[in-house]
């Protein structure tokens, strides 16, 4: 198939999908095994729009450059979720309404399925707006020495932010989307791996801005997708629980922004973990 067609395909059967799953979840059709499948369904549409977008604009695509790499952003992608759902173990900020129709088993099958599309959609999302182009002058923003005392530092913040989420999660519920950040991207520099410190270490925050920004896209449509589904969750945080935007508080929004980041991080820190080569992304070789 012509790469025209190979786009055109991708792109129909991607809209397809999103557009029969946001259906089928908004008027909230089938039993609850059927509609454990919707969330998967709907994401994985979005995926393949956005991939099929960045193959037409860029020649290259996730998926393009082969299955095995992309499966991978899959794999990685649950238990970097399941992660926070550990720590809203203690936090409580968010409550999923309709789960009580489903067994253990199936509530976990169905949750893990979910959660495997949160880091491609990221991460695809990230690709295409790199294909608009940056603002050169995030390459000449101030440089941050990733010196080891520095990068040390950073990660006993880490630590002590997460102690902070654990301990007294009614004040430091917002650190939760820093805290995995600052552990493991000094670790994964520390280790040769992509890391967000290499970059802004020399002046470069374009890598910050586009994770930051496909993270708070995808975000948009989390909320959205979520509003009248079923199952769907809802927010309890302290202090800021006002001004909603669907059923995210306005403010919380702001929390995808760095989450962008702990998935760049997390991402690198589980694969250096299995594979030293890791599964390079776009993102690692912005020019």
């Amino acid at each position: 198939m012509s790469p025209t067609g190979t786009v055109l395909r991708r792109l129909l059967v991607g809209l397809a999908l999103v557009t029969a799953f946001w259906w089928l979840s908004w008027h909230r059709v089938g039993g609850p095994t059927a509609r454990g499948w919707l969330f998967f369904g709907l994401w994985l549409g979005y995926i393949l729009v956005v991939d099929g977008l960045c193959l037409w604009r860029t020649g290259t695509s996730p998926s393009s450059r082969g299955w095995r790499a992309w499966l991978v952003l899959f794999i990685v992608s649950a238990p970097a979720w399941w992660l926070f759902e550990f720590f809203n173990r203690y936090l409580g900020n968010w409550e999923y309404l309709g789960v009580a129709t489903y067994g253990r088993l199936d509530h976990a099958f169905f949750s893990t399925l979910s959660f495997t599309t949160v880091v491609p959609a990221v991460f695809t999302t990230a690709e295409l707006l790199a294909s608009f182009g940056l603002p050169a002058t995030l390459t000449r923003w101030p440089a941050v020495p990733a010196t080891a005392p520095r990068l040390t530092a950073w990660i006993a913040l880490g630590w002590l932010l997460l102690g902070g989420v654990i301990a007294a999660p009614q004040w430091f519920f917002p650190a939760t989307w820093l805290a995995v950040f600052f552990i493991l991207d000094p670790i994964n520099h520390l280790s040769g791996r992509p890391a967000v410190a290499a970059r802004v270490a020399r002046g470069d925050w374009r890598l910050v801005a586009l994770l930051g920004a496909a993270a708070l896209v995808c975000g948009f449509f989390w909320e959205l997708w979520n509003l009248y589904s079923w199952p769907k969750w809802i927010y309890h945080v302290p202090y800021v629980g006002f001004l909603k935007v669907f059923e995210m508080p306005l403010l919380g929004y702001l929390g995808y922004i760095p989450f962008g980041l702990e998935l760049y991080a997390l991402y690198h820190f589980l694969l250096g973990l299995i594979n030293d080569r890791g599964w390079p992304l776009a993102l690692d070789r912005l020019a």
